[in-house]
């Protein structure tokens, strides 16, 4: 007689547990058939998340997605003497903060500033990231950068000491907002070149101030390099070259004069990197003279800083370098390409934040 449990023989209950694992196992096998199945199709829209992957969507409104939140950061230490013991820099082109014709919210609008819902949003960032100093692009008129200015201040931020620079473009224009005292100011670089026959002015010059802070000094050398516009001018390509290496030959007179000069290079360049353009600023790497490209990264690790929304085109055109003597004050795991969620409100290039540790 077999052994019985619960009014069944043991071997039927022992091929009725094996039916119901066999099922189950199945069953585990197919979902995971049917989740490989439900992988996304490049012909589907998708929700994401990161900067690279909505370089197909074309409108500022899809962009939005590349966005991060914006993130708290720990308040600067201070030293003894009540000075901040870093220096934090903020290299931004703000997008045509001028009076110009621009199509805005699907109208032609003349002669019109900068839209308020961009200006804000411009300051925004600015006013949560606390920069001691700011390098400025396509700005406007001394009273633009006046506004900026008095803006911020609003905002919690004063900038007593400010600077201005242009070039031939009567448009567009360099501004410099600075907490400490702008020790020096310099016009001496030579900003013509010949081209095809012809003299040329540096379209937005170079502009150049010394900060005093925490007893050092910074020299900033600000520019806005030529456009991958095409002018009438002669080629683009040709006119960016030549605008940098009147930059480089600018560096160079200060480094020769000064081996230990804390010169910091920024801007928008116009170009990205590996290109004629950025190798000519930054120079041989084995030269003392060498400027280094100080890498920077978002909160996803994407470095672009630019969006061309009519290609769909996200680049780096960007950049802060720094010369020899200032490599040890870089605090390089800090700085970042700054992706607040209102990024795509304030401008069509991206911030970045640089900052200087005091080594003393």
């Amino acid at each position: 007689m077999g052994f019985r449990i619960l009014g069944g023989s043991i071997w039927d209950h022992f091929f009725k547990l094996s039916v119901a694992a066999f099922y189950t196992i199945s069953l585990i096998a197919l979902s995971s058939c049917d989740r490989k199945e439900q992988t996304p199709k490049w012909d589907k829209p998708q929700k994401v998340a990161h900067a690279s992957e909505v370089a197909s969507e074309p409108t500022r409104e899809r962009s939005r997605l590349a966005a991060a939140s914006p993130k708290t950061e720990k308040p600067l230490e201070a030293t003894p003497d009540g000075q901040t013991a870093s220096l934090r820099f903020i290299c931004y082109n703000v997008e045509n903060w001028l009076t110009m014709d621009r199509y805005h919210d699907q109208k032609s609008l003349k002669n019109s500033p900068k839209p308020e819902s961009e200006k804000q949003a411009v300051i925004r960032i600015l006013s949560r990231h606390t920069p001691d100093v700011i390098g400025l692009s396509e700005i406007g008129q001394p009273s633009d950068l006046a506004e900026i200015q008095q803006r911020l201040k609003t905002a919690g931020l004063d900038f007593p000491h400010s600077q201005y620079a242009s070039g031939s473009d009567m448009t567009r224009r360099l501004g410099f907002l600075s907490r400490f005292p702008i020790s020096s100011t310099s016009n001496s670089a030579e900003l013509e070149y010949r081209l095809a026959g012809q003299t040329h002015t540096m379209n937005r010059g170079i502009l150049d101030a010394t900060v005093a802070a925490n007893d050092k000094n910074y020299r900033f050398l600000g520019v806005h390099l030529k456009s991958k516009r095409e002018s009438e001018q002669g080629d683009q390509e040709a006119i960016r070259l030549n605008e940098a290496r009147l930059l480089r030959r600018h560096v160079n007179s200060i480094l020769e004069e000064d081996a230990d000069a804390r010169v910091i290079v920024y801007g928008d360049f116009n170009d990205t990197r590996g290109m004629p353009t950025i190798k000519a600023v930054t120079g041989n790497y084995h030269d003392p003279t060498y400027l280094t490209a100080i890498p920077a990264k978002d909160s996803h690790g994407e470095t672009w800083t630019h969006f061309w929304e009519p290609n769909d085109v996200y680049s780096r055109l960007d950049f802060v370098m720094v010369a020899r003597a200032l490599r040890s004050e870089v605090d390089f795991p800090a700085a970042r390409i700054i992706d607040d969620a209102e990024w795509i409100q304030a401008s069509d290039h991206r911030p970045i934040l640089v900052i200087f540790k005091s080594v003393r």
